[in-house]
């Protein structure tokens, strides 16, 4: 079982875009997501008519390895390690801080 999932709010804990907030877009491999709005490159993009693709540079979001990130505790606006512990007969993800159950999925 993941801690970090798609559709969690996740705050970045190093590098340059430490600090800010986004939301997992895609989990690309066990180790790596993407986020929203994190991790944004510029690249530079060679115009390819049959498929529709024009030439310039874009903006493009790049995977991020989970390390770097923390779940997003809206109970205390920090961010938060997640467990586990069985609610209900579930498993369920919990922040260590405060016990609450991590909400979305």
């Amino acid at each position: 079982m993941d801690r970090i999932r798609k559709g969690d709010e996740v705050v970045v804990i190093a590098g340059r875009d430490k600090g800010k907030r986004g939301t997992v877009l895609t989990r690309v491999t066990e180790r790596k997501v993407t986020v929203e709005g994190i991790n944004v490159v510029k690249k530079h993009v060679r115009p390819n008519p049959i498929k529709g693709v024009a030439g310039g540079i874009i903006d493009k979001t790049m995977p991020i390895d989970t390390s770097n990130l923390m779940m997003f505790n809206p109970g205390t606006k920090k961010g938060d390690r997640v467990g586990f512990k069985v609610v209900d007969g579930k498993k369920e993800r919990v922040f260590k801080s405060n016990d609450a159950v991590v909400g979305g999925k």
